[in-house]
């Protein structure tokens, strides 16, 4: 099911940027949705695997294949500052690898990223949102804003242009409507 911009909006409203958690939570919503990480990529990512002068994430996906990916401004934002308030507190001085920590002071689990989607977006009044659905937005909403699918299949670490092209069905859906809408005999 396609997750619309405006509900990307209110999911990633959703956390309490005042807490530890909350502004952990926020910065892993916008990275995921800002990179189209796998959950597995995004909880093992470490700390030394970003720039965040140069805005990029360096990753190993699926099939040990090594990519480098940007991260916008929005998330890099977070980052920088989930890293100076949030992190140190959660971590209460121990120093650990990964990005995303949790109050056990350790790198999250797949599951605990799991809960945190989920949890914000029943928030939000999105139901059955998973962290695959928003690498899924990442990819659409890129198609339906011209990107080429193969950037696109860059970005996710697709083997195959078979895999990427899901994602021109969801795009050719919102042209059928657009025609629909503003075509004389539409």
């Amino acid at each position: 099911k396609l997750i619309t911009e405006s509900q990307i909006d209110t999911l990633l409203a959703a956390p309490d940027t005042g807490t530890p958690h909350g502004l952990r939570d926020k910065t892993l919503l916008e990275f995921i949705y800002a990179t189209g990480f796998r959950v597995s990529e995004a909880v093992q990512l470490k700390v030394s695997e970003i720039n965040l002068q140069r805005g990029i994430a360096n990753t190993i996906g699926k099939g040990d294949k090594q990519r480098i990916v940007p991260i916008g401004a929005e998330a890099v934002y977070w980052i920088e500052r989930y890293l100076a308030e949030a992190r140190p507190m959660l971590l209460k001085g121990r120093i650990v690898d990964e990005l995303f920590v949790s109050q056990k002071r350790t790198g999250i689990s797949r599951q605990l990223a799991w809960m945190i989607v989920k949890q914000h977006a029943e928030t939000a009044g999105i139901h059955n949102l998973s962290p695959h659905g928003l690498r899924h937005a990442f990819a659409t909403h890129l198609v339906n804003h011209g990107a080429d699918l193969r950037v696109v299949q860059m970005l996710l670490g697709h083997a195959d242009i078979s895999t990427t092209q899901i994602y021109t069905h969801v795009a050719n859906e919102r042209l059928k409507s657009l025609v629909a809408v503003h075509h004389p005999r539409g």
